[in-house]
């Protein structure tokens, strides 16, 4: 077992010098502090795996450190050590954060076993985030997943541009999931505890998207009875993320070039300037640079967005990417839907590969869930899915509720069907409703 540094802390001296030499003996590494004070240097100064306090200090209190280790120092676990335990400080400590609570005198076997669970979370901790940071390396950044050379390729420019203060232009087929990158990037600048805001230009006409942008004063419309904080105040110290950009009218255009420029603007209806520390990323599925062309967008806006550009492939360029999304999709769909399914059959998996996607990851998403709700067999096989997913193969529609089983009695419905009978709705629609123009949230 991998074992971490101890800092041992009471003021008993003779508790200190004993306990401190028989940990050593067990091949420990151990700082020792009489003091709260000469512990919370010690913290300052180097990384503990392990604080092992009593809870009453001549000059503090083992709980004042439990709470400025989870504070400062949260890689290190905490046992406090008591002569006056009881089971309400028990259940004080352990809802205060700490590791365990053990009673003076303690035994040598029982003070070890603590110490070694202890080691032994705080190393699965570890592990966890050791290989969370491999899969985000080798697969994805948080939800965008992916391990094409196309999406490598996307993830070396996150990393890139990340902690800049560049402005991003995402681009990409709806669907392609615009929304996750723009998530990724913030998640991985120095804005990450700031706020991420997010606005779908493309969902709101003009009159109420400068208000929605910008806020208003009391009396700026009819209608506009208080004062309405905008998003890029929001957004301040953090990313707004403006997605469907290429809607914008020209009007609109002009506006977002000077808060581009200067980080200022002005309410609806107000004369105050209001001058914010935002990062700006927006997203298109729009060819904006023919936009320019045609004359629907500013050339000069265009120049100003256009600093980095992320282009996300379509999902049919990426098919090595399907099984791998197709898979994730399932796990969360099982989890929620709470539907013992574990896989696909090889001629499920084959159509969802050939399939052309004009819907992208999105309606990949929607398939699996459509295809888990409404399977009846423990891996999802080909007439679960859409028929324009199967394409010319032949099999028939999936039986609806109630049908007859494939031994000619009715089927009896599942305790849960009713309650999804909405959800498969919405997503049959969804899954038979794609087209390349379809306008919505990006997903994953």
């Amino acid at each position: 077992m991998n074992k971490p540094s101890l800092l041992l802390v009471d003021d008993d001296r003779h508790v200190l010098e004993s306990m401190g030499d028989w940990l050593r003996s067990q091949n420990y590494e151990v700082d020792a502090a009489a003091r709260y004070a000469d512990a919370l240097d010690h913290l300052r100064r180097k990384s503990y795996g392990l604080v092992l306090t009593d809870v009453r200090l001549a000059d503090g209190d083992g709980f004042d450190l439990l709470e400025q280790c989870r504070r400062n120092w949260p890689q290190s676990q905490v046992i406090l050590m008591t002569g006056y335990g009881t089971p309400d400080g028990a259940i004080e400590a352990i809802r205060a954060g700490a590791f365990d609570y053990l009673t003076k005198p303690l035994i040598d076997d029982e003070l070890l076993m603590a110490i070694e669970r202890a080691v032994s979370q705080r190393n699965v901790i570890n592990e966890n985030k050791n290989l969370k940071a491999q899969l985000d390396r080798r697969v994805g950044l948080d939800n965008v997943i992916g391990r094409d050379p196309h999406m490598l390729r996307v993830y070396e420019m996150i990393g890139s541009v990340a902690d800049t203060r560049a402005t991003v232009l995402v681009t990409g087929e709806s669907g392609t999931g615009k929304s996750m990158i723009a998530r990724a990037i913030h998640r991985r600048s120095s804005r990450s505890k700031g706020p991420f805001v997010e606005v779908a230009c493309g969902a709101l006409p003009e009159t109420l998207l400068e208000s929605e942008l910008f806020g208003h004063v009391a009396g700026a419309f009819t209608g506009a009875v208080g004062e309405k904080m905008g998003k890029f105040l929001q957004a301040d110290g953090g990313t707004i993320f403006l997605d469907e950009i290429g809607t914008a009218s020209p009007a609109m255009q002009v506006k977002l070039l000077r808060v581009l420029q200067e980080l200022k603007f002005e309410p609806v209806g107000g004369t105050k300037t209001f001058e914010v520390d935002v990062r700006v990323i927006l997203a298109t599925n729009e060819e904006l640079s023919q936009a320019v062309v045609q004359g629907r967008f500013r050339q000069d806006l265009y120049y100003r967005i256009n600093v980095i550009n992320i282009e996300l492939p379509p999902l049919r360029s990426r098919t090595s990417d399907i099984p791998l999304l197709a898979h994730t999709f399932l796990e969360q769909v099982r989890e929620d839907a709470r539907r013992e399914v574990t896989g696909f059959s090889d001629d499920a998996m084959a159509a969802l590969e050939r399939y052309q996607w004009p819907g992208n990851v999105r309606e990949l998403q929607n398939v699996v869930e459509r295809a888990v709700l409404l399977g009846k067999e423990n891996v999802i096989t080909l007439p679960d899915l859409p028929a324009d997913v199967r394409g010319s193969n032949g099999f028939l529609v999936t039986a609806p509720f109630g049908a007859e089983n494939a031994e000619g009695s009715p089927r009896r419905p599942r305790a849960a069907d009713h309650s999804q009978r909405a959800r498969v709705e919405r997503l049959e629609s969804e899954c038979h409703g794609w087209s390349p123009g379809h306008q919505s949230h990006d997903a994953l």
